[in-house]
C-alpha cells in the first residue's frame, strides 16, 4: 500500500533542508518531489490559490473539500514537499523528519490566513455587520487495534547426564593339566602314536553399548481466541449558542417622547 506524506513550508530554503534530511535517513531521492512557489501575496485574498496546487490537493483528497481548501491556500504560499512510502512506519518517519524541520501546522496557518483575511474585508467594509459562530461539535469515534500482551516461547536443549548398568560378563580360560602315568600303551593308544595338534581358543564376552531414542512427552503450544465486551466512556464537547434579546430603555424613551413631543404641545 502507497502512502503519501506531505509537508508545507514557508519557504524554498526549508524545503529543500527537510529533503537533505529526508535522503541522509535514508529515504530514496526518486521518492521525493519537492515544489517550490515563490508567489507571494501581501494580503492574503481568500482566493488566492495557485491552480496546479488545487487541482494536486484535489486528486489527493477527493471530495474532502475542508482539507483540500486548507492544503490548497496554505500550499499556494510555500513549498511542497512529498514523500512516497509503502508502509506506515516509513511514512511516520517521514512525517517526523518534515515536522522536526519546520513544516506548517496546515489547519492552523489556514485560520490564520482567514483570520487575516476577515479582518482585512471588515477593514474594507465588506463584512460589515455581520458576526458568525462556528458551532462545533465533537462526535465519539471508537475503533480497534491489535497490540500485544504477553506470550510463550519455548526453547529446546539437549542436556547430558552420566548413567551407568552392571552387566555380568563370561570369560572362557584355557588351562593343561598333566597326570602322570604308568601302564602299558592299549591298541587304541598306539593308534594315536603320531604327530599331530589340538587347539581349543579362548572366548569372552565384551559389554555392547547402544543408545534407542524413545519420546516420553510432547510439548504443544497454540492460541485460542476470545472476545469480551468493554464499554468506552468519554466526554464529548460542543458549542451551544444561547441567543437573548436585548430590550430598550423604555424609561428613557418614554421621557424623551414627553420632553420633545412630536407636535406643539397646547
Amino acid at each position: 500500500m502507497e502512502l503519501t506524506v506531505i509537508g508545507v513550508f514557508d519557504d524554498a530554503t526549508e524545503a529543500k533542508v527537510a529533503v537533505d534530511k529526508l535522503v541522509a535517513a535514508g529515504v530514496a531521492r526518486n521518492n521525493i518531489d519537492m515544489s517550490a512557489h515563490t508567489a507571494q501575496a501581501d494580503t492574503y485574498e481568500d482566493d488566492y490559490e495557485d491552480s496546479g496546487v488545487v487541482e494536486f490537493f484535489k486528486n489527493l483528497f477527493g471530495d474532502d473539500d475542508d482539507d483540500r481548501r486548507k492544503y490548497s491556500t496554505v500550499g499556494s504560499r510555500g513549498s511542497i514537499v512529498t514523500v512516497h512510502t509503502t508502509n506506515e512506519s516509513q511514512a511516520e518517519k517521514a512525517a517526523d523528519i518534515l515536522d522536526d524541520n519546520g513544516a506548517l501546522n496546515v489547519h492552523d496557518r489556514a485560520a490564520k490566513y482567514n483570520t487575516d483575511t476577515n479582518t482585512a474585508a471588515k477593514a474594507a467594509g465588506t463584512v460589515a455587520g455581520k458576526e458568525n459562530i462556528k458551532i462545533i461539535e465533537e462526535n465519539l469515534q471508537v475503533g480497534k487495534k491489535s497490540v500485544q500482551t504477553g506470550g510463550v516461547r519455548l526453547k529446546s536443549r539437549i542436556i547430558s547426564k552420566p548413567v551407568e548398568e552392571k552387566v555380568r560378563l563370561r570369560e572362557e580360560r584355557v588351562y593343561v593339566k598333566r597326570n602322570p602315568v604308568n601302564r602299558t600303551a592299549s591298541a587304541a593308544d598306539l593308534d594315536n602314536f603320531k604327530e599331530g595338534e589340538v587347539v581349543i581358543k579362548e572366548h569372552a564376552e565384551k559389554a555392547v553399548v547402544a543408545k534407542e531414542a524413545n519420546v516420553v512427552e510432547e510439548v504443544s503450544v497454540g492460541k485460542k481466541v476470545e472476545g469480551h465486551e468493554e464499554t468506552i466512556r468519554e466526554t464529548v464537547r460542543k458549542t451551544e449558542v444561547d441567543v437573548e434579546q436585548i430590550k430598550g430603555d423604555v424609561t428613557t424613551d418614554a421621557k424623551k417622547a414627553v420632553n420633545n413631543p412630536p407636535y406643539p404641545a397646547k
